[in-house]
């Protein structure tokens, strides 16, 4: 089935612009509702988060009155991290939790992510059924079992009290200066509040939202502001968030950025050390690093490749049972702690390893030697297909054969904006540089 609302995290869109209008989230707040109320009583609940963007007031309207029109009844939880709802869908007993989010990108996009009970973000058979029957349309329910709204008012500090539960007890971050840039997002409060309470001198950047500024030159995608604000202060270390708190960048003591695949090369390390890796695994997907495979390959664990998207990872790690994983962008899903990507708690997980070993951050950023990559974007209409095109491909099939043996191409679409991404890792950088300028030249042809 050809999916037209879902992509590989959720709906998402620009604001008021289909699919993320108020009228379609209304319809897919009640197909929601009534495809988790299907047994007719009348004890179902629903958590509903969001972030700064100015569009999530509009949706958190329309997804209420959606869910309320078939009888679930709505717990409002406010702007809270991405992470906090898998949290509280569980802890709160609802049976399905919301998040409204673009994540990293800028306000004048959207998007709605669905958790089921469990805490864990939904199969695509469950997306695919709500889809349909948000297409199709769901009958309400009667007058007197409409459902009611209630805004909870704590739920910042039940996430925030299970944050700092990750750390072991009486560990402390004092005399650590640390940067925290919060991307003007949804965790603006929440992380600079849990990083005081744990002892550290606090450097806020990025909690001043206005509804149009999440993501605006900071958080993990624009990590130069606190990349400047850690210089500046002389702080031993900065942890940048994107707008939804879900991923994280690491900058050491000169600004330099580390990504997930080095924060996931340390905890990989340190938790193998400890006999605390699962299955003496990580999860990853194919656009992490080669250096990353081979750091572990060194060490006798293994790498498992997914499809893009934290959601694929957080799967493979269910079936295999593995409790660490993530991606190369900053999400970093440890089950034990989280269903999520948690980009606070991975920095509180470096933070402490900071703690433990005394070493400075410049120290444990830099795991391994990573393999020259170099990832391009190609913006395409809607409707165009670029990557059937047959000059495409031929293109595509060239640089495989000038590049085998030698690194890898990876070519695909991306599941949350219309983009081509076309990504390649090679030793020989002039052979890097040449392949992707003519994948990308031909794409930009095509489109």
């Amino acid at each position: 089935m050809t999916r037209k609302l879902f992509g590989t995290d959720g709906v998402r869109g620009r604001a008021n612009t289909w699919p993320m209008t108020a009228d379609l989230a209304l319809r897919l707040g009640a197909a929601a509702g009534r495809y988790f109320r299907r047994d007719g009583s009348s004890a179902h609940r629903v958590v509903i988060g969001k972030d700064t963007r100015l569009s999530s007031y509009m949706f958190e309207a329309a997804l209420t009155a959606g869910f309320t029109s078939t009888g679930m009844n709505v717990l409002l939880l406010g702007p809270v991290p991405t992470p906090a709802i898998g949290l509280l869908t569980t802890s709160m007993r609802a049976d399905v939790g919301v998040m409204i989010s673009a994540s990293h990108n800028p306000h004048h996009d959207n998007g709605i992510k669905f958790f089921g009970p469990d805490g864990f973000k939904l199969s695509d058979e469950a997306e695919a059924e709500i889809e349909a029957m948000t297409l199709d349309g769901v009958e309400p329910a009667q007058a007197d079992t409409i459902g009611r709204a209630k805004r909870i008012d704590d739920g910042r500090f039940r996430y925030m009290e299970r944050v700092k539960s990750t750390l072991p007890t009486g560990l402390r971050l004092d005399g650590l200066k640390v940067v925290i840039d919060c991307a003007n997002g949804a965790a603006y409060r929440a992380a600079p509040e849990v990083l005081w309470e744990l002892g550290a001198e606090v450097i806020p950047v990025g909690v001043s939202p206005n509804g149009t500024n999440i993501n605006d030159r900071c958080g993990s995608t624009h990590t130069e502001t606190a990349a400047e604000a850690v210089v500046a202060h002389g702080a031993h270390v900065g942890i940048s968030l994107d707008g939804d708190a879900d991923r994280v960048m690491i900058l050491d003591e000169a600004g330099r950025v580390a990504d997930g695949d080095q924060i996931m090369a340390l905890l990989a390390a340190r938790w193998a050390d400890e006999g605390r890796l699962a299955g003496g695994a990580l999860v990853a997907t194919v656009m992490s690093n080669l250096g990353l495979e081979r750091f572990l390959q060194g060490r006798g664990l293994r790498l498992e490749r997914t499809a893009v998207g934290d959601r694929y990872v957080v799967e493979r790690m269910r079936e295999g049972g593995f409790n660490l994983g993530g991606e190369q962008s900053g999400h970093i899903v440890m089950t034990d702690y989280a269903t999520t990507g948690d980009g606070l708690v991975a920095g509180l997980q470096f933070l402490a390893e900071m703690v433990r070993t005394g070493h400075p951050a410049s120290d444990l950023t830099r795991s391994f030697a990573t393999v020259p990559q170099m990832l391009k974007n190609v913006r395409f209409s809607a409707g165009a297909r670029p990557l059937e095109v047959a000059s495409v491909q031929e293109v595509i099939r060239a640089s495989e054969q000038r590049i085998a043996g030698l690194g890898r191409i990876l070519i695909r679409k991306s599941g949350t904006e219309p983009l081509i991404r076309v990504m390649a890792e090679c030793e020989d950088e002039g052979l890097l540089a040449a392949v992707v300028d003519e994948i990308v030249g031909a794409v930009e042809a095509a489109v």
